[in-house]
């Protein structure tokens, strides 16, 4: 991926990777427009790295997305980097004697799945017209070995995966590069991760800071899925290289 001169959005962009990732490209002298549900914080943001732009923009709402990717493209034609972002994250126990949270349930399915199918299919047409265009969907390292406590969440994450191998594959020749982006257990607001996070004797975080500065130098190259520290050992527990060979069939 090209890291400069770039037109790039981001959705979900208020906090953790998201606001990380905005604020290395800021850096980097991209145009930045971060989104997301909170305009508050998002103007905060803006205000502390001049030129960055923001659109309050809840991608489970599809009238949303579609009205706000209209605006995005009319006031930055040369948009050309769409991430793919938003997330949520809850715990659910299905073995409790005790009735779910079904508002959760809903919204962690339309804010992860749904979300990223909307926002694709908004940008998609204008990113086959710009040269450099990339379009990336990050996924989870729970994707590919999920952690029981979050099953919603990384059934969530597994579709990610499975929607970016077909929508590569259906882009392969429109100029669009699509990059998964696997990160592992970061140190963020999703899930309400504390500041004594892996002090129990659990796994620990990888601080945030450090997750953005190893994500950069791996955009750099010219990988279609990049797997981010802890997360590499997830994706080789699973098999991805046998499951691409058979997809790489089925799909001639």
């Amino acid at each position: 991926m090209r890291m400069h001169s770039n037109t790039i959005f981001i959705t979900g962009g208020s906090s953790g990777i998201g606001k990380g990732l905005a604020q290395a490209f800021h850096k980097l002298g991209n145009q930045v427009i971060i989104s997301g549900r909170r305009g508050a914080v998002l103007q905060s943001i803006c205000a502390a790295n001049p030129g960055m732009r923001y659109f309050v923009l809840d991608v489970t709402d599809s009238d949303s997305v579609r009205r706000v990717a209209m605006e995005v493209i009319d006031e930055f034609p040369n948009l050309n980097c769409i991430f793919n972002n938003a997330g949520v994250q809850a715990a659910h126990d299905f073995s409790a004697d005790k009735q779910l949270d079904e508002q959760a349930l809903v919204e962690e399915i339309n804010t992860n799945v749904l979300g990223v199918v909307c926002v694709a299919a908004a940008f998609v047409p204008h990113l086959k017209k710009q040269a450099n265009a990339v379009l990336v969907n990050v996924s989870s390292g729970l994707a590919f070995v999920p952690y029981a406590r979050y099953p919603v969440y990384c059934a969530t994450k597994a579709a990610v995966h499975s929607f970016s191998l077909s929508l590569r594959h259906q882009l392969k020749n429109s100029g669009v590069k699509v990059i998964e982006l696997i990160p592992p257990y970061v140190k963020t607001e999703l899930g309400g991760i504390t500041k004594n996070a892996g002090n129990n004797g659990g796994p620990k975080p990888m601080p945030l800071d450090a997750f953005i500065a190893e994500t950069m130098k791996e955009l750099t190259g010219d990988a279609d899925e990049l797997a981010i520290a802890a997360a590499k050992n997830l994706v080789g527990a699973s098999g991805l290289q046998k499951v691409k060979e058979v997809f790489a069939g089925m799909n001639r």
